[in-house]
């Protein structure tokens, strides 16, 4: 490819409205343009880029006997409707109706769509197991789209199904695409960490997240310093912390004007964060409840409700907390006439372990202090519902933790018969009878795979692509293409690389030299030959590795070969 020809509109100055580094250097390169809030055009470069990534995908499920199919995108309300997802998947759903008021969505996901398929066509244990998939857009209408490509509306996605007579059978499947995603992720060069996680709005009692580790990353991960455990820090459950025991005091009123946060009555009681107790009401699906946990803790709204059901949590508004006599910033079950009657209270271990205690009376400006949960709070469930901190140790062997941030870019889930029998989808087993599939469904975010890697992989300068999944693998920047002997050697140069391979870009656009740098190193292309005076003067040729920034010259006529041997290097690293 020609820099000239190559549609690749980079720019000089960080977009505005970038707030990560792939944001920025995906608009900064000209690989993608914003059209809508959410939505983006991808252009040449990105393309390529997805197009890789779907094609290290095609490789690994095909390994695995997956069949690749592809579905509609816009699905008829009534098979969400029968399998009851349609007025509870909530408002991230794009409804739409035709012109004759038929309802449709766009696809968030396929589980009902592929079910309702295989039920009129798979018939016999016979024909089991089976696995199919597809590369396609989904769309999500999220409530604050940002960060580019990593939480967009729009984005392309690989979702796999497969379908077994039995829960063994199902085990077996989701073995396989766990170690086929293993396989994907480090072929992409991604370093992540596999953890366990939530099932969500897709369902199923076991599952595992793909987490490419990243500070940037919207999701926290929990793993153990010395065992195997790793979790998103919405699935972990931590422990019970035990607090050391004290002689009762009697709970009393006292006036704390102005102090509505833990921080404000840290100050006021004189008392550590660890010493009172926080309230957060939540509002799901139109029901309150109140979550009880210590003051430097904080509440994990999964965990919540996992067990009170349900499935839009939102911060209960100031009318739901005075509909039921309850005052923000002063909450507590103390004070609120026969709370366990009105609303649900919950109440985590932890907080239930505290001795003479602080917590909200109820009363504007006013507190309980030495409050003990144990002896004070009635009418209210106990249940772990705080999220592990790096003061926690491991919820399976105790031992030190620790905290970091990742991107969630892939999930396995073992589905069981969850759509299978809501949809009435059975085969007939071996001795006549009809049994519902056993179910697993596998997803990968293949943008947010690419914006991933850029968050891993670039500096203050632009991308370091890995190269297995880099629009183009080598850039040939000749610095003055007035010079003869300049433009004939790299021309020569991009003939022979270009041989065997559509990898390799020739800048012979007539900019300056310094231009020519600041864009190879910003769209990062992973190896860089540089022809410049040296090649006229010593018959020498640079290559820089991007990602090292090492750099070595070579005579012109070996330059084709160290360039392929780098690239071999590279590609066998993982780099």
């Amino acid at each position: 490819m020609l820099a000239s020809k190559l549609y690749c509109p980079t720019l000089r100055d960080d977009p505005a409205e970038a707030e990560v580094a792939s944001h920025k250097y995906m608009l900064k390169a000209g690989m993608i343009r914003k059209n809508a809030s959410g939505f983006y055009s991808f252009l040449p470069l990105a393309r390529r880029g997805v197009l890789k990534i779907e094609k290290i995908i095609r490789e690994e499920m095909d390994k695995t006997g997956a069949q690749e199919i592809m579905m509609p995108i816009v699905q008829p309300a009534e098979i969400w409707q029968e399998s009851g997802r349609w007025d509870v998947y909530g408002k991230e759903m794009f409804k739409l109706a035709d012109r004759h008021g038929n309802e449709y969505c766009l696809a968030p996901t396929h589980e009902e769509l592929i079910t309702t398929l295989v039920r009129n066509e798979l018939r016999s244990y016979k024909q089991l197991p089976v696995n199919l998939y597809q590369i396609q857009n989904k769309y999500r209408d999220e409530i604050r789209p940002r960060f580019g490509l990593m939480r967009s509306r729009e984005f392309v996605m690989q979702d796999s199904y497969s379908f077994d007579t039995d829960q063994e059978g199902l085990e077996k499947s989701y073995q396989a695409m766990y170690e086929a995603y293993s396989r994907i992720f480090t072929r992409c060069g991604l370093q992540y960490r596999t953890v366990l996680a939530d099932s969500g709005q897709i369902g199923g009692k076991h599952s595992h997240e793909f987490m490419a580790l990243a500070a940037s990353g919207e999701a926290d991960i929990v793993t153990c310093t010395q065992c195997a455990y790793a979790a998103d820090v919405e699935q972990a459950t931590p422990n019970p912390l035990q607090a050391a025991a004290e002689p009762l005091q009697a709970i009393e009123k006292f006036a704390t004007p102005h102090c509505s946060t833990i921080e404000d009555l840290v100050q006021a009681a004189g008392v550590p964060a660890e010493k009172t107790i926080k309230a957060v009401a939540l509002d799901i699906d139109g029901k309150l409840v109140l979550c009880m946990v210590r003051g430097d803790h904080e509440v994990n709204e999964v965990a919540v409700q996992h067990v009170v059901g349900g499935h839009d949590a939102t911060p209960a508004s100031a009318e739901l907390l005075q509909k039921y006599g309850l005052v923000p910033g002063y909450m507590s079950p103390l004070g609120a006439a026969k709370a366990s009657e009105q609303f649900h209270i919950l109440v985590d271990p932890t907080a239930m372990q505290i001795y003479n205690g602080v917590t909200g009376a109820n009363e504007e400006g006013f507190h309980y202090r030495h409050v003990t949960p144990s002896r004070d709070f009635t009418g209210v469930q106990v249940a772990a519902i705080r999220l592990i901190t790096a003061a926690d140790g491991c919820p399976e062997c105790g031992a030190p933790v620790q905290l970091t941030r990742g991107i969630e870019v892939g999930q396995v889930f073992q589905l069981g018969t969850k759509y299978s029998e809501a949809l009435q989808a059975s085969f007939l087993d071996k001795d006549g009878k009809a049994k519902p599939f056993v179910m697993g469904c596998y997803g990968i975010g293949v943008t947010r795979t690419m914006a991933a890697a850029i968050e891993q992989y670039h500096d203050e300068r632009g991308i370091l692509w890995p190269v297995a999944i880099a629009p183009y693998e080598a850039v040939i920047l000749p610095l003055n293409m007035k010079d003869e002997v300049m433009v004939t050697t790299a021309r020569e140069l991009y003939t022979q690389l270009s041989a065997d391979s559509s990898e390799i870009v020739l800048d012979d656009r007539p900019e300056r030299a310094g231009v020519k740098f600041n864009d190879a190193d910003l769209i990062g292309y992973p190896v860089q030959i540089v022809v410049g005076k040296d090649t006229k003067t010593k018959g020498t040729v640079e290559i820089k590795v991007r990602r090292t920034g090492v750099k070595e010259v070579v005579p012109v006529h070996t330059a084709v070969g160290r360039v392929q041997a780098i690239l071999r290097e590279l590609r066998a690293s993982g780099q």
